[in-house]
């Protein structure tokens, strides 16, 4: 076995009442991750919020960036749920735009540290492509019946993560003008996939 892959870990913990260890450790990673960004925190801080000794962390995690992908893959998967219960209730493209900009506020710290990272970081950089991936073939399935190609799909994916982003910062009142009319033009870009 390489250095670089580790055995899958069984936790005894996860036949009890509460969360296994690994969910412990990537929910501290989280908030963690969220408060102090990537650079600002560290594998014993994360274990700690999680109720561990330190070194627990290493039974479970490789390193800093393998649990920040962890995140990263439970970050995706929340906001998935939630489009998946906003679009079944045929939720109009304004409250959809709305929950997906306060989704990116909530987590506007790990966003930063995401949107650098996979800059710097070709594991990340991987991680986020493969993470794209999904949600344009999430989002095609959604709209089948209109059969956007991959390319249209992303093009729109990618205009709307960059203004949600900016709008969950608060760029735009750094330039001292208001959101509404980003937040239509996220709407209009959700309408045209809701179509």
């Amino acid at each position: 076995m390489s250095s670089k892959t580790k055995p899958k870990r069984t936790d005894p913990a996860a036949g009890r009442k509460g969360k296994p260890t690994s969910a412990k450790l990537i929910a501290a990673a989280a908030k963690e991750f969220n408060q102090r960004g990537f650079g600002g925190t560290d594998t014993n801080r994360i274990a700690r919020r999680a109720g561990f000794a330190p070194q627990t962390f290493y039974r479970w995690f490789r390193d800093k960036t393998e649990i920040f992908l962890a995140v990263y893959r439970a970050w995706e998967e929340e906001e998935r749920a939630m489009l998946v219960k906003l679009l079944a209730r045929k939720a109009p493209a304004s409250e959809v735009v709305n929950a997906a900009v306060e989704h990116h506020r909530a987590f506007k710290v790990f966003r930063r540290s995401l949107r650098s990272l996979s800059l710097e970081d070709t594991t990340v950089r991987k991680a986020r492509a493969e993470s794209r991936r999904r949600q344009i073939e999430q989002i095609k399935s959604w709209v089948a019946p209109a059969r956007p190609s991959s390319v249209e799909v992303a093009t729109i994916l990618l205009q709307m993560e960059r203004l949600a982003d900016a709008v969950a910062e608060g760029e735009f009142a750094d330039l001292g003008l208001d959101d509404r009319a980003a937040r239509e033009v996220l709407a209009d870009l959700q309408a045209r996939l809701q179509k």
